[in-house]
């Protein structure tokens, strides 16, 4: 098949893709912008017999040109809107076209597919289940929204062994990402589902929190007769999910399975991890309690776990040496109010040993700083007293906003006018005089772009001091400024 993907340079398009290419069929495909993803999709190729058939990646202004009229299949990532000249071209032609979460439905219903879904630890969690399947020999082949070391720094593994008998069927075993925005997680069909948490986001769409919560009924429902449910027991909007449930035993078919910190294998679990904090414990969790369900002994999840070296942007730690100081590096994905939380505790609870106490106020041997890049106005606007509450209480020393990362064909006009990285500092900043927090007002700056960002890093970090660099824009490109 000749297959073009609009807006291949997301993390899920990408990894479509790469399926696409691992059975051989002729892939292009075409991005507003060029990245680490779409560098590394052109370097890929297909084996065309004697010679190599190179992956087309249009980088730019999208163009009707860049789809060829015998193309088989357009697939456009959920961000492209029905305006965008390829797609409309696509369908003048007659070609066959389709939303990611679409593609990724089909493929769904022709293996036992396990789908992660939940508002916060997905690509953890994902990424240590496929990696304990792996371990088992059932060679799973993985879609994930995130790069992983093991995979060779790759959104996507291609699982190459024979079906194997699950619930009493042969099924190869698909793994994947699903994400809830706009409904997408709609369209899979899998045989096992996995919710880390349910959470207030994309409220641009949901309107609100019921509204969520009925979406994740609504894919629920779709697990077969034998499926399996693995829910989280310490989520509050789990619970609430699954009472909707017990009035309808009878019709449901599928088995519930839980997984809490409260467990016995919590202990365990924290002495073998290599990333700290509780949510990736609670992910471990999930892993742990899948892994059983499909009859893996714990003795090989356990192996398999302890290995787990992180993904990339989720508490991916380095040292960096800047003149002649050496600083730790963190880079994490965060960019919802509940997710910065959670790994900014993690990061006082590794590195300040221990906190001492002052007036309220911290005395550490080392500082802590946090840049952080809000993502998506939308968000920002409709979550904006979270960001103020979790922000201003964070355990950090020094907190610099950059300008939000806009995210295209999901942002409103309207919103745009309303909500700034600025306002966001300023009301930091109001309620820190109100609270008298921890953290300093003088401490906490907006600086309008990334080259300020570095200057002002390189002039004021100092030896031993921990940089944490948050969100899911292109905030991961800062560390390449400020290396020397």
């Amino acid at each position: 098949m000749k297959i073009h993907l609009i807006g291949i340079g997301g993390i899920g398009v990408s990894a479509l893709a790469k399926y696409y290419l691992s059975r051989k069929d002729r892939v292009s495909g075409s991005d507003l912008a060029s990245s680490e993803i779409t560098d590394q999709l052109k370097k890929m190729s297909r084996p065309s017999g004697a010679s190599e058939v190179r992956t087309r990646v249009f980088i730019g202004k999208h163009k009707a040109k860049n789809i060829a009229k015998n193309t088989d299949l357009v697939i456009c990532s959920p961000a492209v809107t029905p305006d965008n000249p390829e797609l409309k071209a696509a369908k003048e032609w007659g070609i066959k076209c389709q939303s990611y979460p679409e593609a990724l439905g089909e493929l769904t219903k022709k293996y036992f597919t396990i789908a992660v879904c939940g508002t916060h630890g997905k690509g953890t969690t994902t990424a240590m289940i496929s990696l304990i399947l792996i371990k088992a020999g059932l060679d799973p082949t993985v879609i994930i929204g995130t790069k992983l070391k093991e995979f060779g720094d790759s959104n996507f593994r291609l699982g190459k062994n024979p079906e194997y008998k699950i619930l009493n069927t042969k099924y190869k075993i698909l793994v994947i990402e699903a994400d809830e925005y706009a409904g997408s997680f709609l369209n899979y069909w899998p045989k096992a589902i996995v919710i880390t948490t349910i959470d207030k986001d994309h409220l641009d769409y949901f309107k609100n929190l019921n509204n969520i919560i009925k979406a994740f009924r609504q894919f629920i429902i779709h697990l077969p007769k034998g499926g399996v449910l693995i829910a989280n027991k310490d989520d509050k909007n789990t619970d609430v999910l699954k009472s909707k449930f017990k009035t309808q035993k009878s019709k449901l078919q599928f088995k519930t399975q839980n997984y809490s910190l409260k467990q016995s294998e919590s202990g365990t679990l924290k002495k073998i991890l290599k990333i700290p904090g509780n949510h990736i414990l609670s992910d471990a969790l999930a892993a742990l309690v899948l892994a059983r369900s499909l009859k893996i002994p714990d003795k090989i999840s356990f192996q398999a776990l302890s290995e787990y070296k992180g993904a990339w942007r989720r508490f991916e730690e380095r040292t960096i040496k800047l003149k002649t100081i050496n600083y730790k590096l963190i880079s994490d994905y965060a960019h919802h109010p509940t997710e910065i939380e959670a790994t900014l505790k993690a990061v006082a609870e590794k590195y300040l040993y221990p906190p001492k106490f002052s007036k309220g106020k911290f005395r550490r041997a080392r500082q802590i700083w946090c840049v952080f890049q809000p993502h998506q106005y939308q968000r920002t606007f409709y979550l904006f007293d979270d960001f103020v509450r979790v922000l201003a209480t964070s355990p950090v020393d020094k907190l610099i906003l950059a300008p939000i990362y806009s995210v295209a064909g999901r942002e409103s006009q309207a919103i745009k006018k309303k909500v700034s990285s600025a306002k966001l500092v300023e009301s930091i900043r109001k309620s820190l005089e109100i609270r008298n927090w921890s953290l300093e007002i003088n401490n906490v700056i907006y600086i309008p772009s990334m080259q300020r960002i570095a200057e002002y890093l390189r002039k004021n970090l100092k030896s031993n001091d921990v940089l944490v660099v948050m969100g899911a824009g292109d905030i991961y490109k800062l560390p390449e400024l400020l290396e020397d």
